[in-house]
């Protein structure tokens, strides 16, 4: 049984009145969700107690959930609707974000520097850490959510647009921006 089959199956379950069954989705999507809330929150015991509020909504909500998306796409849309939701009632700005290189493997030049691990190179690439980061932190918020959650939380296409609400082709164009502006910043570094 495949991952999507089992949670529709564990939905089903809950939906029944099984709490059980909800524990075993949460197990499964914690740390998933933490993850997505950390680009939008920056304080971890924050990030954690916006998670439960997900979790919180999510079983609420679940009588409601007809299978038109697949669960973890839902789930990820009342995290980031969370997420969001709690920085508005703070008014805080948004968050860090920590990108691996290995999450820029689309840029050109990037692999040459895995391939010769001398100090130099190192520096380099903690350089490269360091414009990525700041790049992102630069996006408009639009922006900064799609290529979020294409390159660090590897949804697809299809998947982002449920999560943000718009058209595949908004997706398209935003993370083509996106790492249009990533790449201006990075190309010096990597002449």
């Amino acid at each position: 049984m495949g991952s999507v089959e089992l949670d529709s199956e564990l939905v089903k379950r809950v939906q029944q009145g099984d709490k059980a069954a909800f524990d075993i989705l949460v197990q499964k999507y914690q740390q998933k969700v933490v993850n997505l809330i950390s680009r939008f929150v920056s304080d971890q015991s924050e990030c954690y107690d916006v998670a439960q509020e997900t979790f919180i909504k999510a079983y609420r909500a679940l009588g409601k959930f007809r299978g038109d998306s697949q669960f973890y796409t839902w789930l990820y849309r009342i995290a980031a609707n969370t997420a969001k939701n709690h920085l508005a009632s703070r008014a805080r700005k948004s968050p860090k974000y920590s990108v691996d290189v290995e999450d820029a493997a689309y840029f050109s030049g990037e692999s040459q520097l895995k391939d010769n691990a001398t100090p130099e190179n190192l520096m380099l690439t903690d350089e490269i850490k360091q414009t990525v980061y700041a790049a992102i932190e630069r996006l408009p918020e639009d922006l900064k959510s799609a290529i979020s959650l294409r390159e660090l939380e590897g949804l697809s296409y299809e998947q982002i647009a449920d999560v943000m609400d718009c058209p595949v082709g908004t997706v398209r164009s935003r993370i083509f921006r996106a790492r249009d502006a990533i790449d201006r910043e990075l190309r010096p570094l990597l002449e």
